[in-house]
């Protein structure tokens, strides 16, 4: 019989800290990435541009300001 996969109920808090921790990062980088993916895209001309690369690249940069704030560094989970 093969093993049971792990539940969250089997990690140690400190595991599952570490794991919503970069989670969140990962996500916070993923919005990141996509609004300078848009911008990219409306300087190029496939998107309407109606101001909105700049406050695309504001809005990236907030989330990765605030995200290294809120969870600290990337380690290593």
């Amino acid at each position: 019989m093969p093993p049971r996969p792990a539940t969250w109920h089997d990690f140690s808090e400190q595991q599952q800290l570490a794991l919503s921790r970069e989670a969140l990062r990962r996500a916070a980088e993923t919005l990141a990435g996509h609004a300078e993916l848009l911008a990219r895209e409306m300087e190029g001309g496939s998107l309407l541009d109606q101001g909105g690369p700049d406050a695309l690249r504001l809005f990236a940069s907030v989330v990765r300001a605030t995200s290294t704030d809120a969870f600290g560094p990337v380690l290593r989970a």
